[in-house]
């Protein structure tokens, strides 16, 4: 059986809308606005260099449905210069980009490939001795285990099932094709090209089922270097796996603590500190974009939520000071705590009463079911994109159930804010 290496993909999401870039210019923004398009460049280019046999995409492509046909044309164009070095490209449709999803199509070119969606199929590179198996999303929501229907192994071949699937829901994701570990060992191929979990990782070895990860991070729950998988086959057996970084932005949360920031001044120091260290420690020179998440017991905690704008735009400030393209901010985000120590006896006054009604509410089932009536069914109702892009603080606590402390956080706010009225 012929040496060879092939790249595995996915998760794409070619011009998916990033957020946080309204009202805002400038060379970070404009990177950020063409990142996926950049990203994916860069894989041709390095499947190119590395002279790759062949490049498996296993689905969303595309995160929905093409504004316009530069869309398609970019993916076109990029396909193009896959087949002028003989690069075949072997591609399903996942739960973005479903059958289904997609209202505007072009032509790919002979070197593309696309699996059915009406049943599961085999394409083979009889030169290399490969058997590719896989099938395409008809629509978005695909809740049967497709791992059954797929082809049997074929013997003396390299087989490779190409799935996009949640894998019983892992990191949270929607569990679309779902199917379970054994299920996939025991198919008898040896490897499985999974998408639809956003973070790489390997979760067998022989059969290697691997998870490529998203080619580029889109919000802050996708932090940090994104990329794809270079697999090396030697003697019909994976010899290994590299994974290569093809992210022109790392996304970042950046923890400040405030608890010895008695001063307005000494928290935009503490923040320009710490976009000032991230920078330099992120050693693959791309852009960073941080969300800057303030934390701790300080007196300044009731007059955070009025300067918002003003530490987005110190922190701005601060970051263009290390160059255009150096750290971008997404947002400024507030989870401190008032100095106040609950510890201490009630005090006798009227927020000494306020602050005993606020822990008896903490501890009262009734109290917690009623918001749980009114508000938790509906965040869990949320589709996942948008719950995840939910703050730790008081909206996750209500995702999650936590409703004790919600209580106890909007207790803290509220009675922080009074006193520094003087109430």
């Amino acid at each position: 059986m012929t040496n060879f290496q092939f790249l595995h993909t996915g998760d794409i999401h070619l011009d998916s809308p990033l957020k946080g870039l309204a009202g805002q210019d400038g060379p970070a923004a404009d990177l950020i606005r063409t990142a996926t398009r950049q990203a994916f460049s860069n894989l041709v280019d390095l499947a190119i260099a590395e002279e790759v046999a062949f490049v498996v995409i296993a689905g969303d492509l595309y995160d929905g449905d093409w504004r316009d046909y530069q869309t398609g044309l970019f993916f076109v164009r990029q396909m193009g210069r896959l087949a002028q070095a003989g690069i075949p490209v072997y591609l399903i449709w996942g739960n973005h980009d479903a059958e289904s999803q997609i209202t505007k199509r072009l032509n790919l070119p002979d070197n593309v490939k696309v699996f059915s969606s009406r049943k599961p199929q085999t394409l083979t590179l009889d030169g290399l001795k490969v058997a590719i198996h896989g099938q395409s999303f008809k629509q978005r929501d695909v809740t049967d285990n497709l791992v059954p229907a797929y082809p049997a192994p074929i013997a003396g071949c390299f087989n490779i099932g190409v799935l996009h699937t949640g894998l019983g829901g892992m990191g949270g994701h929607a569990n679309y094709a779902p199917c379970s570990m054994d299920d996939l060992i025991n198919k008898g191929y040896d490897y499985w090209a999974l998408a639809h979990v956003h973070q790489g990782q390997v979760l067998h070895e022989r059969p290697h089922v691997v998870f490529c990860g998203n080619l580029q991070g889109r919000h802050i729950r996708e932090t940090g270097p994104k990329g794809a998988c270079v697999v090396s086959v030697r003697d019909g057996a994976v010899d290994n796996i590299a994974t290569i970084r093809c992210s022109v932005v790392h996304w970042a949360r950046l923890n400040v603590a405030a608890d010895k920031a008695h001063h307005f001044n000494d928290l935009i120091d503490a923040i320009r500190d710490a976009i000032t260290r991230a920078v330099a420690a992120d050693d693959g020179g791309q852009l960073l974009a941080c969300r800057i998440q303030i934390t701790g017991r300080t007196s300044l905690h009731a007059q955070l939520p009025g300067t918002i704008e003003q530490l987005t735009a110190e922190a701005r400030a601060a970051a263009l000071g290390l160059g255009e393209a150096a750290a971008w901010i997404e947002r400024i985000a507030i989870d401190t705590e008032p100095e106040l120590d609950r510890s201490h006896a009630v005090r006798a006054d009227a927020l000494g009463d306020l602050q005993k009604i606020v822990e008896d509410a903490a501890s009262d089932g009734q109290v917690t079911a009623q918001i749980e009536a009114a508000l938790g069914d509906l965040i869990r109702k949320l589709p996942h994109d948008l719950r995840a892009e939910l703050e730790s603080g008081a909206l996750m606590d209500a995702a999650t159930g936590d409703y004790k402390s919600l209580i106890e956080r909007a207790g803290r706010d509220l009675l922080a804010q009074l006193e520094a009225e003087g109430a």
